[in-house]
């Protein structure tokens, strides 16, 4: 967990978080220490839920690298959250292939359905929606990614709303 006081937005990272994060670093050279920065990221989204920018900073120290280094990983990368989501997070890739392959229909379909826009979570805090760049299954399309883990291909609106309610279901919110 990462501590703050109300004159420095972070000023430590908890000795659990340091552990691990000595952990990753270990499996590489001394010297090349910047190498555990997307394991460090990980660590500190599955305790916090997002990257903020102050854990940012905070893996930036214990890393011994610039803070913007830390912050352009953190952006290039759809697995790392900037700010809260919801439960079930939703990425539909939107790039090309997919596209033409009804991605941009499969997230309009969402959008609707859910009554939020690309990149908004749903009041309730369940779903927060998202579009993608390649999931590397084009062939598949359209394809969503369910909290990073879970490839759903050939999404049809049917399909969407299946999963929707489903969802919905196993939280008691049907």
């Amino acid at each position: 967990m990462i501590t703050s006081t109300p004159s420095s937005p972070v000023t430590a990272l908890s000795a659990a978080t340091l552990a691990r994060f000595d952990r990753e670093v270990a499996k590489y050279p001394s010297d090349q220490k910047q190498s555990a920065v997307m394991a460090c990221l990980a660590i500190v989204q599955q305790e916090q839920g997002h990257v903020s920018h102050e854990a940012e900073a905070a893996i930036a120290r214990h890393l011994d690298m610039a803070p913007i280094a830390v912050h352009e990983v953190t952006t290039f990368y759809n697995m790392y959250n900037q700010q809260a989501v919801g439960k079930y997070k939703l990425n539909v890739c939107t790039n090309l292939p997919c596209q033409l392959r009804d991605g941009g229909k499969a997230l309009a379909h969402l959008e609707h359905k859910l009554g939020v826009s690309m990149g908004q979570t749903t009041a309730d805090g369940l779903f927060t929606l998202q579009q993608s760049e390649c999931l590397g299954a084009c062939a598949d399309s359209p394809v969503m990614l369910v909290n990073d883990r879970h490839m759903c291909s050939f999404m049809s609106n049917d399909k969407l709303d299946a999963l929707i309610d489903g969802l919905k279901a196993a939280e008691g919110k049907a």
